[in-house]
């Protein structure tokens, strides 16, 4: 089987990308955002420059066309991070595709290197491993998890992605007709017959009616690997938590983090009071039955005993905010105080409640400034704020922002530790 898996991505690297593309914008996404990986693996410990330390180790385990090595080589790059990245895929034509990506834009420090993560034996341990959609397609997912864990440094995390199974309904009894239909057909014309059959479909088909899976529109590519892939598998959470805490990892956070609150998609304040008392798991496994839209599962692992300090906490007047794809300062120009946001949570609009000094937050936290510096410039500004009152205010901040994505933490630059010091 993975021989049949390599041809399939030799002949349709995934997903498909142009090298030439890099001179117009740099794709991001989850895991392995390099703010992500610092806020939720390392407690916003890695810093910008990292003078003597050694270098930020970093492995892609199925890099395919290279979507994350890019992103997060580019963006240590422009940090200014010393980071070593090993690039690995079964396929020589995703790599060739994620090579002339790296070339196109001048990054110099990506070893690429051609195998299975089933086989890490010889490229050293890493301090962040990064898996997306990899281990859904493995014979034993299990088997891949473990053998990530054991190249995962002392104090190191994963960003793993997998598929989730109610947000892909429609996909499987449509990859089951294909293999009947397509039986025995080579790929361009199990293509071309998925095509013809996708533009027949009747309205009643629950791909058709499902708003949240669109791969199979995009390309050839695309197309291959949700229909016509040769092993496929969704997790629910409990499942995806049980497959981590089978392997000795531990779950650090969902992405994005509000998606999986329950309380988010229940508005009968009755209803809502049952969640009292759920644990995290119980709580995601609930706000996936109730969302529907879950395509995939986003989320960061660590070793059980760094659980604990894993996240980086809001309360640190150390901590500097990151605003991620958001421009804070537009946002406070057009903020009143006490006006909420309207955002859209996997296909949901909700309005985003915020506190009465966002406006003036927003328009102060530019990637630099600590939390405790942006208290002495509000104190300027607001007469008789208080330190409580100030944190009060930051942290409702947080909490709606850092549950859509949008605000993280790391520590001010000279204050970080070594990944391997902790």
């Amino acid at each position: 089987m993975p021989d049949r898996l390599r041809a399939q991505y030799e002949a349709y690297p995934y997903p498909a990308r142009d090298p030439r593309d890099e001179a117009k914008r740099l794709l991001t996404g989850s895991p392995g955002h390099l703010d992500e990986v610092n806020h939720y693996v390392f407690g916003g410990r890695l810093g910008g420059s990292r003078g003597g330390t050694a270098p930020f180790r970093v492995l892609f385990a199925g890099g395919g066309t290279g979507d994350g090595t890019i992103m997060l080589a580019q963006q240590a790059a422009d940090a200014g991070l010393a980071a070593e990245i090993t690039y690995l895929d079964l396929s020589d034509a995703s790599r060739a595709v994620a090579e002339r990506r790296a070339e196109a834009r001048g990054l110099t420090g990506i070893r690429f290197r051609n195998g299975s993560l089933l086989d890490l034996e010889g490229l050293g341990s890493f301090d962040y491993i990064d898996c997306c959609g990899v281990l859904h397609h493995l014979e034993d997912p299990a088997a891949g998890l473990r053998s990530l864990l054991s190249a995962l440094a002392p104090g190191g995390g994963i960003g793993l992605m997998v598929y989730g199974t109610f947000g892909r309904t429609g996909v499987y009894p449509l990859q089951d007709a294909l293999r009947t239909l397509a039986d025995g057909l080579s790929d361009p014309e199990r293509i071309d017959l998925a095509k013809r059959l996708l533009k027949t479909l009747p309205p009643t088909n629950w791909l058709k009616r499902n708003p949240f899976i669109g791969d199979h529109q995009e390309s050839d590519a695309g197309l291959y690997d949700l229909l016509l892939h040769s092993r496929d598998r969704a997790y629910t959470v409990p499942e995806l938590a049980e497959l981590a805490s089978g392997c000795g990892l531990a779950i650090t956070a969902f992405i994005e983090p509000a998606r999986y609150d329950p309380a988010r998609y229940i508005a009968d304040p009755r209803v809502r009071r049952r969640l009292e008392g759920l644990d995290t798991v119980a709580r995601a496994a609930l706000a996936e039955q109730l969302s529907g839209s879950m395509a995939k599962h986003v989320c960061y692992l660590v070793r059980p005993e760094d659980a604990a300090d894993a996240v980086a906490a809001p309360g640190d007047l150390d901590m500097v905010p990151v605003l991620r794809d958001f421009d804070g300062a537009a946002i406070a120009r057009g903020l009143k105080p006490g006006a909420g946001l309207r955002a859209d949570l996997g296909g949901m609009p909700v309005n985003l409640p915020m506190p009465r000094l966002a406006g003036p937050l927003l328009a102060r936290i530019d990637g630099r400034t600590s939390v405790g510096k942006l208290y002495e410039a509000l104190g300027k500004v607001e007469r008789g704020l208080t330190i409580s009152a100030f944190l009060a205010q930051f942290a409702d901040l947080y909490t709606v922002l850092n549950g859509m994505n949008k605000l993280l933490l790391r520590r001010q630059q000279g204050a970080a530790q070594d990944v391997q010091d902790y």
